[in-house]
C-alpha cells in the first residue's frame, strides 16, 4: 500500500510509515519502553491481529528533522451503537440486510488490544506530540476516508497532555475503564478481611461449593504454545458472551506473547478431571500484575463459580511474588466492585472529519458512550473520576 506523503506541521513534519519502514527507526525501540506494553506488544497485535484492523504509525519530527514521537494507529470500520444495549437488537436486524448499517470507518489512535498512551521518547514532550496529533490526524483521516477520529482508550493522567482535543473540536466522552485493587496483605485471607461481612460469607460459601467438587489444580506457565489448542476455545465462550465486543484476539496472539515477551506473560491454567477449565493471561511488570484475558468453560463454570475460584488463584499468587497492584480490564464491573476494586478511568476523544456535522456529533456521542449504559460504575466511590 502505498502510503500518505509528509503532513507539515506547524514545528516539524509527521510522516506516515508502515509497520515494515518503521522496522529502520532506531526510534521504535525506545518508544513505550516504560510501559507493560512496550513496542513488542505492538509489533505482535500488528502481526497477529489483522483481520478487521489496518496499522500505521505516525512518526512525529520536529523542525530540526528529530523524531519526538511515534503513534501507532489503526483503520477500522466499527458499529457506532456498540455500546448501547437498548439499540443493539434493533440495529442487528437491519443489518441482517444492510450490513454496514450504521457503521463507519474510523481512524483510531493508540493501541488495539488494551489502554492506550502517547508514544514519546521522553515525558516531557507529551503535549508537543499532542498539538502535533492534533494538527495532523485531521488531515490524514479525510485522506484515507475515515469519518471519525477516535483516541482509544487513553488514560485519565493523559488529560492535561490531550486538553489540545477536548478544547479544541474533540469531544472526550469515558470510555469503560479498567479497575485497580491494592495488594499490602499477608495472604488470601488477609485480603479477605478487608472486604464487607456480606462478601466474605459469600465468597467462602462460593470456595466450598467448588471444593466439594472433583479437585480442580492450577498451573502457571509463561509459554502457552503446548497448550494452546485446549485454552483458546475458553477465550472464544467469553467472548461470544461480552455484551461489547472489539478486537477477538487469535491464537497467534497468544503464542507470540509467549515467544515475545516471556519475562512479563504468566499464563494460569486451571484442570478439573486433567481438562482445562479456565485459564487466564495476566502480565507482570515491576509490582503490577495486569489480569488480561479470561477464559472459561461454562458448562462448569458457573456451577463451580470459577470466576471467584480463578481471581483467589491469582491474587494468592500475586501475594506470594511481591506484587503490589492487581490491574483487571474493563467490563464485569458488579463482582469488582464487591472485591474492593476501584477504577482506572479511561478516556475517547472523538471527532467527526466533515466540520459541518461535528457539532451535532459531538452531543450525540455523549448518548452512545458506552459508560452511560453501565448502572455499576456509578457505584464505585471514585465513579467521579470518569467525567
Amino acid at each position: 500500500m502505498q502510503l500518505a506523503a509528509t503532513i507539515p506541521l506547524p514545528d516539524g513534519n509527521a510522516r506516515i510509515l508502515s509497520r515494515a519502514q518503521l522496522e529502520n527507526c532506531p526510534a521504535w525501540k525506545e518508544i513505550f519502553r516504560d510501559q507493560c506494553k512496550d513496542h513488542r506488544f505492538y509489533d505482535i497485535i500488528a502481526r497477529t491481529l489483522r483481520e478487521d484492523f489496518e496499522y500505521e504509525y505516525l512518526v512525529l519530527e520536529d523542525a530540526t528533522e528529530k523524531v519526538r514521537a511515534i503513534q501507532p494507529l489503526f483503520f477500522v470500520r466499527q458499529n457506532v451503537v456498540e455500546g448501547v444495549p437498548g439499540l443493539r437488537a434493533a440495529v442487528d436486524t437491519i443489518r441482517r440486510r444492510f450490513p454496514k448499517f450504521l457503521t463507519m470507518r474510523i481512524l483510531m489512535v493508540g493501541c488495539a488490544a488494551g489502554e492506550s498512551h502517547l508514544g514519546v521518547l521522553r515525558h516531557e514532550d507529551e503535549e508537543w506530540a499532542a498539538r502535533a496529533l492534533h494538527s495532523s490526524l485531521k488531515k490524514y483521516a479525510r485522506q484515507r476516508g475515515a469519518s471519525l477520529v477516535v483516541l482509544k482508550d487513553f488514560s485519565s493522567r493523559y488529560r492535561s497532555a490531550l486538553r489540545s482535543f477536548s478544547s479544541n473540536g474533540y469531544a472526550r466522552v469515558p470510555s469503560m475503564p479498567m479497575t485497580e485493587l491494592s495488594l499490602h496483605h499477608a495472604d488470601f485471607e488477609a485480603f479477605l478481611n478487608t472486604l464487607s461481612k456480606a462478601t466474605r460469607k459469600n465468597l467462602r460459601r462460593k470456595f466450598r461449593k467448588a471444593e466439594k467438587a472433583e479437585p480442580i489444580t492450577c498451573e502457571t506457565v509463561s509459554d502457552i504454545t503446548p497448550y494452546i489448542d485446549e485454552v483458546y476455545p475458553l477465550y472464544l465462550q467469553v467472548y461470544e458472551r461480552s455484551p461489547l465486543k472489539f478486537e477477538c484476539l487469535t491464537r497467534d496472539y497468544f503464542c507470540d506473547l509467549s515467544r515475545c515477551m516471556p519475562e512479563r506473560t504468566r499464563f494460569f491454567i486451571w484442570r478439573q478431571f486433567g481438562k482445562a477449565i479456565a485459564f487466564s493471561l495476566c502480565l507482570v511488570h515491576g509490582n503490577i500484575l495486569y489480569d488480561e484475558y479470561l477464559g472459561l468453560d461454562y458448562k462448569v463454570a458457573l456451577d463451580l463459580h470459577l470466576y471467584f475460584y480463578t481471581f483467589r488463584d491469582i491474587i494468592s499468587w500475586a501475594l506470594c511474588n511481591g506484587i503490589t497492584s492487581y490491574c483487571s480490564s474493563p467490563l464485569n464491573y458488579d463482582p469488582k466492585l464487591h472485591l474492593g476494586c476501584t477504577l482506572l478511568p479511561l478516556d475517547l476523544y472523538v471527532t467527526h472529519t466533515a466540520s459541518v456535522l461535528n457539532p451535532l456529533f459531538k452531543q450525540a456521542v455523549r448518548f452512545l458512550e458506552p459508560t452511560r449504559h453501565d448502572p455499576v460504575l456509578r457505584q464505585f466511590r471514585n465513579a467521579h473520576q470518569m467525567a
